[in-house]
């Protein structure tokens, strides 16, 4: 299934919506939230002992924002958009790295984590989307533009 151009831009559109969203609610709870000193360590998922699930229509979101680039394969346990441990996609970082924060309160991570899984759920209903919650590396590795 390969989507229409207005219709990926629609599903484009609500993410960034959503992300905003997202960000604007841990903006507004610091204590809870965390404070991110951006080390990369948690980019590292094997030496971290940390996995990230992202959904369809995130995935779809950083490929269009990436316009003609390909997305990078995860051939490691560390992310591949990791550089110099430092995230070079962060404007567009999935909700997982977003709401995750070593050092922020985990019932309010996983509350922020089920609110938004709901939210990319009902954009992949409404667009007749196929929906996913996968692991970076499968999402990454076996990502096809619908």
């Amino acid at each position: 299934m390969v989507a229409r151009p207005q219709v990926k831009s629609q599903i484009i559109e609500k993410v960034d919506e959503i992300y905003r969203w997202l960000d604007d609610q841990i903006a507004g709870e610091p204590t809870l939230a965390g404070t991110c000193g951006a080390c990369g360590k948690c980019c590292d998922f094997d030496a971290y002992d940390h996995c990230l699930f992202v959904t369809t229509p995130e995935v779809l979101y950083l490929a269009a924002m990436l316009e003609n680039q390909k997305l990078k394969p995860m051939t490691a346990g560390r992310c591949p958009y990791n550089t110099d441990g430092k995230c070079s996609v962060h404007q567009y970082r999935f909700a997982g790295c977003r709401i995750f924060c070593c050092h922020g309160d985990i019932e309010f991570q996983g509350t922020l984590s089920e609110s938004v899984i709901r939210k990319f759920m009902l954009i992949c209903e409404h667009f007749q989307l196929p929906y996913t919650y996968t692991n970076l590396a499968e999402a990454l590795n076996g990502f096809e533009q619908p």
